[in-house]
């Protein structure tokens, strides 16, 4: 089934009545903007996600730019499509290297350039001018691998060409209105010496903190005194010779660009406000947005960079799709979620669920509220993953399989016609599959002893399922699952079946998985033990009596 046929024909204007209606948090954002624009109308509107190059992109830089595609979307729909739209990847990379980073080789050597634009900075790697050219390559190999649709654009360029220096010289002209908005943000010590402007010396090229003893808005110059020679120097603030404070600088950029939308970090709340008073005060008018929650580890700490402790976009992508990342990316954004390891099985599963229920969705308003509308741009691809993330862990887990042919042995049997060529997304989920298995279920696999009572009900489980057909389907074999689980002590008589006898309680099925697999959850196991294969469990439970008797 092809995204043409699982997607119903909708006119623009159709589906923009729709999605006004629509309180999906996308749509929540764009319909800012619409108001923006009643008040303030421009031809396009101009979205911003902001990057730091001292650093190589990373999970949270993933995170902005796919939320704010998501917003860009929704601002399509609700306008249909009839105002343009751009989205600035901006690279803050006139920023002075503050710190030598931890991951990166040379490191002697790129202490001598501390203090310098990171334009200016040597690329420890050897392969391109500067340290920034270097880590800015890496941004646009990482958005272009994602495919967002993206303009580049970089501090260093627009402060060079003289793309900011109106604005630069109108912050210049309303120094003083400036001061009156950063002084009170900052401690005594840094007030006193503190300047919006940042000159670049003329001969060592470092970026300085100096206090300005003097401007002249006319002239469109600023003085200091040298740290070095203790001598005034009067220098343009235009052409690149100066660059702003970040908070400053951020204002700035707004005005000069134009941008209409930006969301950032909760831990950026203070620095939003106040950029956004010097945006006024330049006679601007800040940009939509909203502040999104931090990530967690898994001790419930806020995810560092500097201290290594949450993903990085390589290590997800090493054990689940770009399509399971941009899901755990679009859910509760306001909310502070665990990055780790551990979320990646049940966003995977998690999103096929949403595309598989996504056709079957009846309404525009349970469509636009899909997930997978979002992820995917209004044209979610067909479903075709015969098989979960859950279900190839537990076959991985349970037959040791230490390459994707033992796993498609099992898949072709259970689903035949099914192969890495008709099925190239399950391919690599199954490679995904070993991989997670091998670092993350191997080390912590545990088989617990069954009870008397339990090793009792396994070996019933064991003669019943060798009594039954090697075709036998899920359902059946389930069944079978169910009738021996009805007894003591895993009857729930708070659950009825259909006949009206008991149901059976999650403990019956937690301890199928804790002694047989050494795990504590998996996969419907009627479905499980129709892939694995009747024979093969069966071996499993006499291995498990035999390892317990």
């Amino acid at each position: 089934m092809t995204t043409a046929e699982i997607a119903p024909q909708i006119t623009p204007e159709e589906l923009k009545k729709f999605a006004e209606q629509s309180n999906a948090w996308p749509f929540e954002e764009a319909k800012k903007i619409v108001a923006r624009l009643k008040s303030k109308p421009k031809d396009e509107v101009i979205f911003e996600t902001g990057y730091g190059p001292s650093g190589l992109p990373h999970i949270g830089t993933f995170g902005e730019v796919a939320r704010t595609t998501m917003v860009r979307h929704a601002f399509r729909v609700l306008t249909a499509d009839k105002v343009k739209t751009r989205l600035i990847a901006f690279s803050d990379d006139m920023d002075g290297l503050r710190k030598v980073p931890d991951n990166v080789p040379n490191k002697d050597a790129l202490a001598l350039d501390l203090g310098k634009p990171l334009t200016q900075v040597r690329d420890p790697f050897g392969t391109h001018p500067s340290f920034g050219e270097h880590n800015n390559a890496r941004l646009r190999a990482f958005l272009d691998h994602f495919g967002f649709d993206y303009e580049f654009m970089s501090s260093t360029d627009c402060y060079k060409s003289g793309r900011f220096d109106a604005a630069l010289l109108k912050m210049l002209a309303r120094f003083d209105k400036l001061m009156a908005i950063m002084l009170p943000s900052l401690r005594e010590e840094r007030a006193s010496t503190y300047s919006p402007f940042l000159p670049i010396d003329p001969v060592t090229g470092i970026v300085l903190q100096v206090p300005v003893t003097g401007h002249d808005a006319k002239a469109g110059t600023i003085t200091y005194e040298h740290p070095d020679t203790k001598e005034p120097m009067t220098v343009p603030v235009t052409g690149g010779a100066c660059k702003l404070q970040w908070k400053p600088d951020w204002a700035m950029r707004w005005v000069a660009l134009g941008i209409d939308y930006e969301m950032a970090g909760k831990d950026l709340i203070d620095s939003v406000k106040l950029s956004s008073e010097i945006c006024k005060a330049l006679d601007g008018k800040p940009p939509e947005g909203f502040n999104y929650e931090l990530f967690l580890d898994d001790k419930g700490q806020k995810i560092s960079k500097s201290k290594g402790n949450g993903l990085t976009i390589d290590e997800w992508l090493r054990y689940a799709s770009p399509e399971s990342l941009s899901l755990f990316m679009y859910r509760e954004p306001k909310s502070a979620k665990r990055l780790y390891f551990d979320v990646i099985p049940r966003q995977v599963d998690d999103y096929q669920q949403f595309l598989e229920g996504y056709p079957r969705q009846q309404d525009w308003k349970q469509k636009l509220g899909n997930p997978v509308w979002h992820i995917h741009s209004g044209k979610p691809p067909a479903a075709d993953m015969p098989i979960s993330f859950s279900m190839l862990l537990t076959l991985v887990s349970s037959s040791n399989a230490e390459n994707a042919e033992t796993l498609w042995g099992f898949i072709g049997r259970y689903r035949p016609g099914v192969t890495p060529q008709t099925h190239p997304k399950l391919d690599a989920m199954v490679g995904y599959a070993i991989h997670y298995f091998r670092d993350f279920v191997l080390p912590e696999k545990k088989f617990r002893e069954p009870s008397e009572v339990e090793r009792k009900a396994l070996s019933d489980l064991r003669d019943t399922l060798a009594n039954l057909k090697p075709e036998s389907t899920a359902e059946d074999i389930q069944n079978v699952v169910y009738e021996i689980g009805r007894r003591e002590p895993f009857l729930d008589h708070a659950k009825k079946a259909k006949d009206g006898r008991p149901g059976v309680s999650l403990d019956w099925f937690n301890m199928l998985y804790q002694v047989l697999l050494g795990q504590e959850k998996g996969p419907r196991f009627g479905s499980f033990v129709a892939v694995y294969g009747i024979k093969n469990t069966v071996d499993m439970i006499d291995g498990a009596l035999a390892r317990s008797a």
